[in-house]
């Protein structure tokens, strides 16, 4: 795999994960921007938000990812994923079999 794709993909995932988890306050810069507009007051302060939204989305979840939240959110995932619990069990059979 080429470094760039890797780097492109990792940023791209770091945005779509703070996207995710923050997705409710767009509709509140929407609503925001709407009634701007129909107020007739400038367009830019929510254009600023939104753009600042955006590095926001970013920001956080590269931390979501550095401080480990994100393999937390899997982990519980797995919990109620029949296919990891049958592994799991498969895995734990063998690691018991083996100590015999």
């Amino acid at each position: 795999m080429k470094q760039y794709k890797f780097k492109f993909n990792l940023h791209k995932r770091y945005f779509d994960i703070g996207y995710s988890i923050t997705n409710y306050l767009k509709y509140f810069i929407l609503l925001f921007g709407a009634v701007s507009f129909q107020k007739n007051i400038s367009l830019n302060l929510t254009i600023y938000i939104a753009f600042a939204y955006i590095i926001f989305c970013y920001i956080f979840g590269w931390a979501w990812v550095k401080f480990g939240w994100y393999e937390a959110e899997i982990e519980v995932g797995n919990h109620f994923n029949i296919f990891v619990n049958e592994v799991r069990k498969k895995l734990l059979m063998k690691k018991r079999a083996k100590a015999r």
